[in-house]
């Protein structure tokens, strides 16, 4: 019998709390610490979670207490720091994307986790969906041939305004491209995964607000391969609930992916997955539930396995610098008004 393994959560807002119920309801999991911003939050976590010890600040949760993995679920400017310090300490960090909003602290993190020996996980949890997932299994099992397009759009309502509006303060969120598109960056690159990496990427945004010009309700770019291959993610915040689309065509076929709830967390969402291997059209039947709720288990499960057994994780800090950093030239290229290369900013 596995002694399990123990968590400790920075962060306790909206989504910090699903990562509470992630973990606490692994039966190999241990929620041993929290960090949560505010004493109501604070209350609530020991009532939630009589057996974690609940802290104020997430430095010192580090430093007074054990555990074997820190889960980051933090404002994205504090990652870097609260990163360093469990890794100083020996222990393995899963950190919510995007790891940070500055290529400059992505690398550091990275280079923290090689220089400390510990493991990084990055939550790109859409690559353990039934559904994003197992298009990476279509794909690599030559179904479509040889992947050259890929789109993955969104369309939902704005977003949740977090925890003293930190989502909407540009000093703190550092983009809307790194919220959801980040997602979006990163399962087109993994889709085209054989075509080595993105040369050049060209973006375009505007927002409905004049207050916020730079934080994008409508965007979209394009990235394309040496090869020819490219891919296109589109985001509007400018809609109406949450329908994701995902198509991949390749040399032989073709695949259509949609997920719609009226939530992105929504526990009984409609999704299809239909492939088309150039001949026959067939629709793909799910064994588990898609939506990002349901991944998030997956994500603490593999995170267990990883302290465990040293196995890596599905998307590790380079897929992270790469997601976070597509966002970053994306944001560029808007402000330059062109196509931009990626090339050696992106590599490490």
């Amino acid at each position: 019998m596995h002694t399990p393994v123990r968590f400790a959560l920075a962060g306790f807002g909206a989504w910090g709390k699903f990562h509470a119920q992630s973990i606490a309801g692994n039966p190999d999991a241990q929620l041993a610490a929290i960090t949560a911003p505010s004493e109501a939050s604070r209350e609530e976590a020991r009532q939630l979670y009589p057996g974690a010890e609940i802290y104020a600040d997430s430095l010192e949760m580090i430093a007074q207490s054990d555990f074997d993995i820190i889960d980051i679920a933090t404002p994205s400017h504090t990652h870097r720091e609260i990163a360093l310090a469990a890794m100083r300490k020996g222990r393995h960090v899963l950190l919510e994307k995007p790891m940070a909003i500055t290529l400059e602290d992505c690398k550091a993190i990275v280079a923290g986790a090689r220089q400390y020996g510990v493991n990084l996980a990055v939550g790109h949890e859409l690559r353990l969906s039934s559904q994003w997932g197992e298009i990476k299994k279509i794909i690599e099992r030559g179904t479509i041939g040889e992947p050259q397009y890929v789109l993955v759009e969104l369309s939902r309502k704005p977003y949740r305004m977090g925890a003293s509006g930190w989502r909407y303060d540009q000093s703190r969120v550092g983009s809307w491209v790194l919220e959801e598109p980040i997602h979006f960056f990163d399962l087109a690159r993994w889709y085209l995964e054989s075509s080595g990496d993105p040369v050049e990427l060209h973006a375009y945004g505007n927002s409905r607000d004049p207050r916020r010009p730079t934080l994008f309700d409508n965007f979209s770019a394009m990235f394309k391969y040496a090869n020819g291959s490219y891919a296109v993610v589109s985001q509007t915040l400018a809609a109406f609930e949450h329908h994701q689309t995902v198509k991949v065509s390749g040399t032989k076929g073709a695949l259509w992916a949609a997920w719609s709830g009226a939530l992105d967390r929504t526990l009984e969402p409609e999704y299809f997955l239909k492939v088309f291997d150039g001949e026959k059209l067939e629709t793909v039947k799910l064994e588990k539930h898609s939506g990002e709720v349901f991944e998030l288990r997956e994500e603490i499960a593999q995170c267990v396995e990883m302290v465990r057994t040293g196995k890596k994780p599905v998307a590790t800090g380079l897929d992270g610098l790469w997601s976070a950093g597509l966002c970053l030239v994306a944001e560029e290229s808007i402000r330059q008004n062109k196509p931009l290369p990626v090339g050696d900013m992106l590599k490490f």
